[in-house]
């Protein structure tokens, strides 16, 4: 199997984001992985979040709740695979729905191009992610949440 063909066969697997943040990389790795500011942003719009626990480093866990805005609770665990700060995170999402999830912080002069991407064990279940939880419009609202974070540190320190 080609280097193409392989790249093929999981592009109906996986869901990919990028963005470019005007923040430096080291400050977009600490909202990413301080509890006190994952919970101010992670999520799709509307959602809060109760972090019981968060161990960035291989083997650690990061369990929490999301709290959707319409009462339902989800319940979330990872387990860090690949902790390369601040430039590389890797986890599996454990509870369900399952998939592995690889983060890369670029660094672009002042700014950070963060890219995500999430791929599951099957296309079918990646499809019944997207239809269940809405997980692109979602991804794309935690990002939209995750710079509007950002730009509100930035005008605290004006």
């Amino acid at each position: 199997m080609t280097e193409a063909t392989k790249l093929d066969a999981i592009a109906d697997r996986e869901i990919i984001a990028t963005r470019l943040f005007d923040a430096p990389r080291e400050l977009v790795w600490e909202v990413w992985t301080d509890p006190k500011h994952l919970a101010q942003w992670w999520g799709p719009n509307g959602f809060t979040n109760t972090i019981y626990e968060i161990g960035v480093r291989p083997g650690g866990v990061w369990r929490f709740i999301m709290h959707g805005p319409d009462g339902t609770d989800y319940k979330n665990e990872i387990v860090y695979v690949e902790v390369v700060k601040p430039e590389r995170l890797v986890y599996d999402h454990v509870s369900g729905p399952k998939f592995h999830v690889t983060v890369t912080f670029n660094k672009e002069g002042d700014r950070t191009r963060l890219a995500m991407q999430m791929l599951f064990e099957s296309a079918a279940e990646r499809e019944n992610t997207v239809k269940k939880f809405g997980a692109v419009e979602g991804l794309n609202q935690t990002l939209g949440r995750l710079e509007q974070h950002l730009e509100e540190m930035a005008g605290d320190k004006s």
